[in-house]
């Protein structure tokens, strides 16, 4: 009896470890982004989007965290819109905003039936729905006098949607960490930007966060979103490393070895001129390297790997830049 007891022990303090060390580096991971991309600012009301799916659960949850510790003051409110899909459990999220004594509004828009009514059986309803929500959440951020609405999009998120613009939009665009609202009244933070999706599925389980299904998206089959991240994941199996590299990629672009005409004037490029970073590659053969070896449990590898940024240390993993004297 008192082996098994011992054995029991030492899971649970090896468990205790592990998710502790996942907390400290989702932690991390978004304190580097918030910190890169400067998305919550001294005072800054800060409007959480609570879908009751993992990601946003974790994402409420961290920033909970890091306020307590962040050396500037700014406010969190939670809000879910509530978008009447039929067995929605309405009471689920209020009581656990509830239990967590944090700021929230459920607000209650019926889109659901706008987007079945609208789409054709059969037919994806994802842009529809999401253009519908992003107008009530808008609306609801100028009530609330949000200075900053935080969305729960991961790491993941932003390549898969690189890819599909690739695919099937013919555009090199992802998904921005901090961005404008069309309107221009709002800016719109992915504080998840640099976590992957998988420590945020194990985190779920170990905050035993009460996950809401969604039913309305969730049960379309053949998605082309569903696609391109079974590929991506078939990709981080046979190759580790290699989406590591590629989220890298949009953080290193170099315009002038693009196609694109709007963004660098191929037109008025002449003999003479300074030659361009990146050199001329046209006679060489060129040298690709290995991936990057994939994040270990304490997040190294990438970040140490990763281009120093100038931060404002929210809650900084990396060693702070040194400043030139004209503040670059």
């Amino acid at each position: 009896m008192s082996e098994q007891i011992t054995v029991a022990d030492e899971k649970a303090k090896k468990a205790a470890y592990e998710g502790n060390k996942l907390t400290k580096r989702l932690r991390h991971h978004v304190g580097d982004a918030i910190n890169d991309f400067n998305m919550i600012e001294e005072g800054d009301r800060v409007m959480v989007c609570l879908s009751g799916g993992k990601d946003s659960y974790a994402l409420l949850d961290i920033l909970l965290g890091l306020q307590k510790s962040a050396p500037i003051s700014f406010s969190i409110v939670a809000v879910n819109l509530d978008q009447k899909q039929p067995g929605f459990p309405a009471d689920v999220l209020p009581a656990y905003l509830e239990s967590l004594g944090v700021e929230y509004r459920i607000v209650e828009e019926d889109t659901y039936s706008i987007v079945k009514r609208v789409i054709p059986e059969g037919k994806t309803t994802c842009s529809l729905c999401s253009r519908l929500r992003r107008g009530v959440l808008y609306r609801v951020a100028e009530e609330l006098g949000a200075t900053k609405i935080a969305l729960g999009h991961h790491r993941d998120d932003i390549l898969e949607t690189l890819f599909l613009n690739m695919f099937y939009g013919g555009k090199l665009k992802a998904m921005p960490p901090k961005l404008v609202s069309d309107n221009g009244k709002h800016i719109v933070i992915r504080p998840l930007a640099y976590c992957r999706e998988k420590d945020l599925e194990r985190y779920a389980r170990l905050r035993a966060f009460p996950i809401i299904p969604c039913n309305l998206c969730g049960s379309q089959p053949n998605l082309q979103r569903q696609v391109v991240k079974e590929m991506l994941n078939d990709w981080d199996r046979r190759f580790p490393g290699r989406i590591e590299t590629m989220f890298r990629a949009l953080q290193n672009v170099v315009p002038s070895h693009l196609a694109d005409t709007s963004l660098f004037d191929f037109a008025g490029l002449v003999s003479g001129q300074v030659p361009l970073a990146g050199g001329d590659m046209a006679f060489d053969k060129e040298t690709f390297h290995d991936p990057l070896p994939p994040l270990d449990e304490e997040g190294a590898g990438l970040a140490e790997a990763a281009p120093q940024r100038r931060t404002i240390s929210i809650l900084d993993s990396r060693r702070p830049v040194q400043e030139s004297p004209c503040g670059g």
